[in-house]
């Protein structure tokens, strides 16, 4: 029996010393995935263990780590029992007093002194602060003073234990007070004589001896079982949130008759603490950060409110002509800027990018090794170059700008896996300004507007002749009539849409009523007429629209 025990003493030491060993690697970047907010670092590092239970110790590590998404894996016959992230403070190098002056090393020995007694100090200090608090915890959850026992029916013994209670927390929040003050004062002298006897060590660094830097070592300790010896790889990833990549995009058309060409562009930046350095670069759609959680919905509970109206009307042109174009979808441009063409990256270096289409997201990985340093400077990264049908149509709204603006409508951009990001045009080998692509709307069609045409000359008058008012009963009657001229100067004919609109009111007691709209179309949820025209080269079309409002003669309207 005492053999057998014998044997399994030994056997517990053997495995708690073999339980012990540790082994620690380098690792490299091989492969990281950017997100539109943080960035999935791929690492791998040679490992070899012996039998029994080993912790694989891995550094070069990234400082910003996420280190609830830490996933490990290995090749070889080991079991992974564990994987966690921490931090090693490597052991401050001694500091040698050797060769310093006298003085020197007299005021550190006098410093040290000073610090060991102070620190007496301070945990005399903290003590009495214990004891203060733990009085104070008794004090306030005892059962007299929470309302418990006989307490509850004498109002007397109420009285006497709330004046207690008051008399006694005061003295122990005064003498708390006191004992605080007095610990941040020994504490702020503490780190005054801390610093001055760190610079005192550091006496040999005005000799060019600076110590070495004792940061602390970002590490992922992965605990494995093995029945034999091992080599292999180990593979580890994980999320850091200081890296991202920010989307961009040309479109370029050299004409009424060709399609638009998109490049999508994307600017990656990092500052995760480690250099990529030529890694497998992939770019994602997704955002880890983003809320994953569907919302769910509450009583909605509504009342009564007095409502101020303090908005004010914009009716400058181009303001006025933008906001008309982006309700029916048309994307305005008047931003003047610079061309920046890629520089670094050739023209045919997305025929070396894969897409994914994932569940939720769109993934593009890229066959080229990238170099990106840990700095937060943009790196311009080319995803893709596509030509898009353009169906071109002019657009106007005179009402607002006696202007013509030729329009490109796009189609089936789902299938590139875009993002809402602006987008910079260039139209017959000229900058023409900037837009925004917002793939997210429910449109499938997106409207991208080139720009003025001097060519087309459109005009809109008010007919005064047909514009009539009478008043009936009490009612005010009145008619309004506008004409429009369009004339095409081009040498070729176009398909122009033109805009312009009737008054819409939730007043019942104003009625609002066309008369005739010169066969446009109109919508009557937002008073919007629209005609859609062909109209040849040197050709001039005119064309009349006319409406009348009825509302109380007692009241103003403004048309």
């Amino acid at each position: 029996m005492k053999k057998i025990s014998s044997i399994a003493v030994i056997m517990l030491i053997m495995f708690q010393v073999r339980a012990n060993d540790k082994e620690i690697i380098k690792s490299t970047i091989s492969e990281v995935t950017v997100y539109a907010q943080g960035a999935q670092l791929f690492q791998k590092a040679s490992y070899s263990v012996k039998p029994g239970i080993t912790e694989v110790i891995i550094e070069g590590i990234s400082p910003f780590i996420d280190a609830n998404s830490l996933q490990v894996k290995a090749t070889g016959s080991v079991v992974i029992i564990d994987s966690k992230y921490s931090l090693f403070y490597p052991k401050p190098e001694e500091i040698s007093l050797e060769g310093l002056p006298l003085k020197i090393r007299k005021d550190i020995y006098l410093l040290e002194d000073s610090l060991k007694y102070l620190g007496y100090d301070i945990q005399d200090i903290q003590d009495e602060i214990d004891v203060m608090l733990a009085s104070k915890n008794i004090l306030a959850n005892n059962g007299a003073i929470r309302g418990q026992g006989k307490v509850n029916d004498s109002i007397n013994l109420l009285k006497q234990a709330i004046d207690y209670y008051t008399i006694k927390m005061t003295e122990i929040n005064k003498k708390l007070q006191v004992l605080n003050r007095k610990k941040a004062d020994k504490l702020e002298k503490k780190y005054g004589m801390d610093a001055r006897l760190l610079k005192l060590r550091q006496h040999q660094s005005s000799n060019g001896m600076d110590p070495k830097d004792q940061g602390p070592i970002h590490r992922i300790t992965v605990t494995v079982s093995s029945k034999e010896i091992v080599a292999g790889k180990m593979s580890i990833s994980y999320l850091v949130a200081n890296a991202g990549w920010v989307p961009m995009y040309d479109l370029r058309s050299d004409g009424l008759t060709s399609k638009i060409n998109l490049t999508y562009k994307a600017q990656v930046f990092q500052n995760s603490g480690l250099d990529w350095d030529n890694i497998k670069l992939n770019i994602s759609t997704n955002n880890p950060y983003q809320n994953k959680t569907k919302p769910t919905l509450h009583p909605w509970y509504i009342d009564y409110y007095t409502y101020r109206n303090d908005g004010y009307n914009n009716n400058t042109p181009q303001s006025a002509m933008k906001k008309e174009m982006d309700t029916k979808g048309y994307a305005y441009s008047n931003t003047i800027a610079t061309e920046e063409e890629l520089s670094v990256i050739g023209v045919t270096s997305d025929q070396f990018v894969s897409t994914i289409r994932q569940l939720t997201s769109m993934e593009f990985h890229i066959d080229l090794p990238y170099s990106i340093k840990s700095n937060n400077e943009q790196h311009m990264v080319l995803i893709k170059v596509a030509d898009l049908d353009a169906n071109y149509k002019y657009y106007s709204v005179p009402k607002m700008d006696n202007s013509v603006y030729l329009v490109a409508e796009l189609s089936k951009l789902d299938e590139l896996g875009l993002v809402p990001a602006q987008a910079n045009i260039f139209f017959d080998g000229s900058y023409i300004g900037e837009t925004y692509i917002d793939p997210t709307t429910m449109q499938d069609t997106m409207y991208l507007s080139l720009g003025r045409d001097p060519n087309i000359v459109i005009k809109r008058l008010l007919v005064k002749k047909d514009c009539k008012e009478k008043v009936i009963g009490d009612k005010i009657e009145k008619t309004m009539a506008y004409s429009i001229e369009i004339k095409n100067l081009k040498a070729i004919g176009i398909d122009l849409i033109i805009q312009d609109q009737i008054p819409i009111t939730t007043n019942a007691d104003i009625t609002i009523e066309s008369i005739d709209l010169g066969k446009g179309t109109l919508d009557p949820l937002s008073g919007i007429i629209e005609w859609k025209l062909n109209i040849k080269t040197k050709e001039t079309k005119l064309f009349n629209f006319n409406y009348k409002v009825k509302y109380n003669k007692d009241m103003n309207i403004a048309l």
